[in-house]
């Protein structure tokens, strides 16, 4: 059997391409952090210390999200559009500059009230420290945006993934190195006082994301603060319901682990809920890793198959192919979870009951973005904005309600119910303006074929962990073979000589 190179010598097979070259840029950097999660859950911190760093990590992806303000979608728009990339390059980095400068000069006024307002007044460097990750890496955001612009993947993966690896490095020298084999050294130097461990992860960020600035030197040397003033507002008018997109996305994925805090009925035990419900949902990290490096492959892709005829029905094939894909990552999890679970400390494992539920929210997050493409292409980001609020909205108020009643359970479902819902609103809204005919028998096929594979592994559920794991893989199995014969049309057509 061959496979049809008439089929795959068409555009979704440089999607598929530059998501596997992306993917080394953002799958295997998440990949390295990620090692970090089983470091800090089994080595390094408890559940109260390990809720900390998940909380404050929450508010720098928020931060980040602001500090951008959707301007990498909106130069991609542009630079495609414009007969000079470079002024949209210097325009869009220069606006973000400003912005980032304005920011870091904001934290330092008011880094005491906002230390305070956030219960960490006793620990105030952790806020510079996380207003200088959070400049840093949107200063470099733009950077990033011009090697994608200009199909340098290669590169991009390099500096993503020599960052990440600087950031580890520095993690392990700090947290381990140090205190075991100069212990005198540690015991003398003011950081290691009062045993606070916390501060290296922020401090190694701090170094992995300067790195990125010394990586990406030929990027920023092309760099020349100006700003088009015509353009800008062309930028602006693009990119600012992208940041209320973003923003409201970011409420979505990080909102809980802010708001548990807070309504916790128990607020002894609260960071440490935090902890664990933080560590439990970083096993969806699969999920996760691949609806993040097709985001990046995709966005271009896009905008630039927009100009085909046959654009639609490519986006048809698209969508079939990202519900394989994403069922296949939430069978593999959930049918194995009892060996994922040992990724993280045993402290954290009451929190597993958020694992599938978590990443059932994520499918439909995925599902999320490929259906964006009808506002994106129609210039109506308004109305995938209002979309997005409205997620932001299930988000907050079901936390509220949810938490104090069933703890960070609700965290999950909010997260569940927030991405469910706006899947469903895009999907039917987008069907009115730019309808693109997605193959729903199929879909819905696949997603039934799921649902009963995984609530069939919980029904003959209970055996000893060799024969389950043995059952769970004949399920798996089935669902792959399903796939196979569903789509030999699209893989194994013999071509005719």
């Amino acid at each position: 059997m061959k496979i049809n190179n008439e089929i795959l010598g068409n555009p979704l097979k440089k999607l598929a391409g530059d998501t596997a070259i992306y993917g080394l840029g953002t799958m295997v950097p998440r990949l390295l952090n990620y090692l970090l999660v089983p470091f800090y859950t089994r080595l390094v911190f408890n559940s109260a210390e390990y809720g900390q760093i998940t909380e404050l990590y929450a508010y720098v992806a928020m931060l980040l999200v602001l500090l951008t303000f959707g301007m990498e979608t909106a130069f991609f728009r542009y630079a495609n559009k414009s007969n000079n990339a470079k002024a949209v390059y210097n325009t869009s980095l220069s606006a973000i500059s400003i912005v980032v400068l304005l920011f870091i000069f904001i934290v330092i006024i008011f880094l005491g009230d906002i230390s305070s307002a956030i219960r960490y007044s006793g620990n105030s460097e952790y806020i510079m420290l996380i207003a200088l990750i959070v400049g840093i890496d949107a200063f470099t955001a733009i950077p990033f945006a011009w090697l994608r612009y200009e199909n340098k993947a290669k590169r991009f993966s390099i500096i993503r993934i020599l960052s990440v690896a600087i950031n580890i490095s520095f993690n392990l020298i700090f947290l381990i190195l140090i205190p075991k084999f100069f212990p005198a050294q540690a015991e003398s130097s003011i950081l290691y006082e009062g045993s606070n461990k916390i501060i290296f992860v922020f401090i190694a960020n701090i170094i992995g994301s300067a790195s990125t600035l010394i990586l990406l030197w030929n990027e920023i040397k092309l760099f020349r603060f100006s700003i088009d003033n015509i353009l800008l507002k062309k930028l602006l008018a693009y990119s600012l319901p992208i940041l209320v997109i973003g923003f409201a996305g970011m409420i979505n994925e990080v909102a809980d682990k802010i708001l548990l805090k807070y309504f916790l009925t128990d607020q002894e035990t609260a960071i440490e809920q935090v902890g664990i419900y933080g560590a439990s949902y970083k096993l969806a990290i699969l999920m996760m890793l691949f609806i993040q490096m097709f985001r990046y492959a995709a966005e271009p892709f896009f905008f630039a198959e927009a100009k085909n005829k046959d654009a639609k029905k490519t986006y048809g094939q698209v969508m079939d192919w990202f519900v394989i894909f994403i069922w296949f990552i939430f069978l593999g999890v959930t049918l194995y979870l009892d060996i994922f679970k040992y990724l993280i400390g045993e402290e954290f494992w009451p929190g597993l009951s958020v694992v599938p539920i978590i990443l059932a929210a994520k499918m439909f997050l995925g599902i999320f973005f490929n259906l964006s493409v009808w506002y994106k292409l129609t210039n109506k980001t308004l109305y995938g904005a209002l979309i997005a609020i409205f997620g932001a909205i299930v988000t907050i108020v079901l936390n509220i309600i949810l938490i104090p009643k069933i703890g960070y359970m609700g965290s999950a479902w909010a997260n569940f119910a927030c991405y469910f819902s706006m899947m469903i609103i895009s999907f039917f809204w987008g069907r009115k303006i730019y309808k693109v005919n997605y193959n729903l028998k199929k879909i819905f096929s696949y997603s039934l074929l799921g649902l009963t594979i995984y609530f069939g592994s919980i029904y003959f559920g209970g055996h000893e962990k060799l024969i389950q794991l043995a059952i769970n893989s004949i399920l798996l199995i089935v669902f792959l073979s399903f796939v196979a014969v569903s789509e030999r049309k699209f893989l194994f057509n013999r071509r005719k000589e």
